[in-house]
C-alpha cells in the first residue's frame, strides 16, 4: 500500500482530498468539482468520504394503483426510463390502473450451522424442540421491536448441502430492517455457538420470499395501438414476448432489467436499499432452477393482462432515510405512508416500465423513443448550451444515422447560423 494511503480515513474530508489529489496529480478544476460537491451529511455516511456523486431526479406521472393517483419520485441517470414509466403508467390508467394487494411483509435472518459428521438428524430435533427459545432470544435482542408489534414470529429448518439453516421469519414493521434482522440472527447464533452448534455465520437474507408484492393490470387494446400497429396486433406480439422470456433466459435478463429500471430509480429516491431488492428480485427470477422474466403479458378477450410478481421488503424508516432530506421531501411528494403502500407502488412502477419496453419492442422497436431521448445526452456531450440542446435534439431526430461526430456537425452547424 502506497504510503499516501495510510490512515486516509482518519483524516478530514479536505485532508483526504488533498492527500489524493497530490498522489493522482489531479488538475485544479477535478479539485474544485469535488469541493463543490461535498456535503457534511455525505461524510457521515460512508468511509474515506470525498463528495457526493449525483443522480437527476425526475418524477414518474400518471400511476394509478388501487384508485389512488401517485406521482413518484425517480432517481436515474439514463434518459427513457421515466418517460417510459409514465408512458406505461398513463396507458394503464386509462384501463382501470394496477391493482396490488396488500403484501405479507417479513424478512428472513439465516443461522447456518455445520452439523458434526452424521448428527444432521439429532440436531435437526434439537432445534425443533428448542423453537420457542430461539424465537425468545431473537427477541430479547430487539425488544423494541416486539413491542411494536414486530418481531420474530416463526423459524423455519432447513438442510441445503449439508448445512442446517435456521430461518428467522421476522417482522420488522416499516423500517427496512437489515440491521434489527441481522442483531437478532447474530443473537440466536451466538446462544446456539453456547449450546455446542457449530454456528457457520448469522445474517439477513436479501432472498425475501416473506415480502412477496403482487400487481396486476388489464390494458384495453386501443391503449397499445401505435401509428403503424393496431392493438391486438401490438398486444398479441407482446404476449409472445412475454412467453419468450419465460423459455429464453438471454430475453429474460433484458425483459428483468427493464422492470428494474422503474424500481431502482424509485429504491434509490426513497432510500431503500436497490442493491438489496435487485440480488432478491434476480434470485427469484430462477425460483424453479430456470431463470425466467418476472413479468407475464396474456391476452384475455380484448385486453392485455399484465402480471408481476417479486420481493419487496421496502421500509418508511431506518436506514439512511431519515437522515436525508431529499429522501424526506420525496415522501411527501408521493404522499407514500406505509411500507405496504410503497411496495404497491414500485411494484406498479415496474410493470409500468415493462408494459412500455414491451409495447416499443413489440411495435416500433426500442430504438425509435430510447434514442428521441438519448439525443439529448449526446447534445450536452459535444457542448451544445442549454438553449441549444432542443435545436440539436430536433435535428438529430431527423437523421437516419446519429453519432457523436455527426451532433459535432449539428451543433456547428446552428451556431454558424
Amino acid at each position: 500500500m502506497s504510503n499516501w494511503q495510510h490512515g486516509f480515513y482518519k483524516l478530514s474530508t479536505e485532508e483526504r482530498r488533498a492527500r489524493l489529489s497530490a498522489a493522482r496529480h489531479l488538475s485544479t478544476a477535478d479539485q474544485q468539482l469535488l469541493s463543490d460537491g461535498s456535503s457534511t451529511l455525505g461524510n457521515q455516511l460512508v468511509e474515506n468520504y470525498l463528495t457526493d456523486y449525483r443522480l437527476p431526479e425526475g418524477v414518474g406521472l400518471n400511476l394509478l394503483v388501487n384508485g389512488q393517483e401517485y406521482q413518484v419520485p425517480m432517481a436515474v441517470e439514463e434518459p427513457s426510463v421515466i418517460a417510459a414509466a409514465s408512458n406505461g403508467a398513463q396507458r394503464v390508467a386509462r384501463s382501470g390502473g394496477f391493482q396490488a394487494a396488500r403484501q405479507e411483509r417479513a424478512l428472513v435472518g439465516q443461522v447456518v450451522l455445520v452439523p458434526a459428521d452424521g448428527e444432521t438428524d439429532s440436531e435437526l430435533a434439537w432445534l425443533r424442540d428448542h423453537r420457542d427459545d430461539l424465537l425468545r432470544v431473537a427477541n430479547e435482542a430487539h425488544p423494541s421491536m416486539k413491542r411494536r408489534g414486530g418481531g420474530a414470529k416463526d423459524v423455519r429448518f432447513r438442510t441445503p448441502g449439508h448445512f442446517i439453516s435456521v430461518d428467522l421469519s421476522i417482522d420488522v414493521c416499516q423500517a427496512m430492517g437489515a440491521n434489527s434482522v441481522n442483531t437478532m440472527a447474530e443473537a440466536v447464533g451466538h446462544w446456539l455457538t453456547d449450546h455446542g452448534f457449530n454456528v457457520l455465520t448469522a445474517i439477513l437474507s436479501n432472498y425475501a420470499t416473506e415480502s412477496l408484492q403482487t400487481v396486476e393490470c388489464r390494458v384495453d387494446f386501443v391503449n397499445l395501438a401505435t401509428a403503424k400497429m393496431a392493438g391486438e396486433k401490438v398486444a398479441r406480439r407482446m404476449a409472445q414476448l412475454s412467453d419468450l422470456a419465460q423459455v429464453d433466459p438471454y430475453r429474460a435478463a433484458t425483459h428483468n432489467k427493464g422492470i428494474m429500471n422503474g424500481i431502482d430509480a424509485v429504491m434509490v429516491a426513497s432510500g431503500n436499499d436497490w442493491r438489496a431488492i435487485e440480488a432478491g428480485a434476480h434470485a427469484y427470477a430462477v425460483k424453479d432452477g430456470q431463470y425466467r422474466g418476472l413479468s407475464t403479458w396474456q391476452i384475455d378477450g380484448d385486453q392485455l393482462i399484465g402480471r408481476l410478481t417479486l420481493p419487496l421488503p421496502v421500509g418508511v424508516v431506518g436506514g439512511s432515510i431519515g437522515l436525508n432530506p431529499l429522501t424526506k421531501a420525496n415522501y411527501r411528494i408521493s404522499g407514500i405512508e406505509t411500507a405496504e403502500e410503497l411496495a404497491a407502488v414500485t411494484a406498479s412502477v415496474g410493470l409500468a416500465q415493462n408494459l412500455a419496453a414491451v409495447r416499443a419492442l413489440a411495435s416500433s422497436g426500442i430504438q425509435a423513443g430510447h434514442m428521441k431521448l438519448q439525443y439529448r445526452s449526446l447534445a450536452v456531450s459535444v457542448g451544445a448550451t442549454a438553449d441549444e440542446v432542443p435545436q440539436v435534439t430536433k435535428k438529430l431526430a431527423k437523421l437516419d444515422h446519429v453519432d457523436r461526430s455527426v451532433a459535432k456537425q449539428v451543433l456547428s452547424e446552428i451556431r454558424k447560423d
